[in-house]
């Protein structure tokens, strides 16, 4: 098996993507590789309301403000440089995919979630990023 040269690790900003981030960064550090993070802030697409749209506008952009202070901090505490973290507002599955592409990654690393009941059935971030992946995906187990 080749060596990863380019990693991307996809965090929710939860306290999990520390443990995500960290093994990206062991991965990246024992096969020379370069590690990007990657957060994306969901948008929920509305329908034009007039006036009404103001106010989500505004709380998309305070949550993608205080998101690039959280992966400035997440940042620090790994050792990373500051331009080896990446936020981004859109459809997650679609921007974790669009970024593996455009960094022509070698490995995805995400958190996985032991899932239970109804919500085996539901539609998935890992199942969605793995299933579209243009490289190998690692799921960390996270509680």
């Amino acid at each position: 098996m080749s060596a990863y040269r380019r990693i991307l690790a996809a965090i929710d900003l939860t306290q999990d993507s520390q443990a995500v981030a960290a093994r990206a960064r062991e991965i990246a550090g024992t096969d020379h590789g370069a590690l990007q993070l990657l957060h994306v802030v969901e948008v929920v697409p509305l329908e034009p309301m007039g006036d009404s749209l103001t106010p989500v506008m505004q709380i998309d952009q305070q949550l993608t403000v205080r998101a690039r202070k959280q992966m400035e901090k997440l940042l620090l505490d790994l050792g990373l440089p500051p331009d080896a973290g990446h936020v981004e507002s859109g459809s997650v599955k679609g921007e974790i995919l669009r970024y593996a592409r455009e960094l022509d990654c070698d490995l995805i690393v995400l958190g996985g979630r032991e899932r239970h009941g109804l919500s085996i059935l539901l539609h998935r971030t890992e199942d969605s990023v793995l299933h579209g992946a243009p490289c190998d995906v690692l799921a960390v187990r996270v509680k």
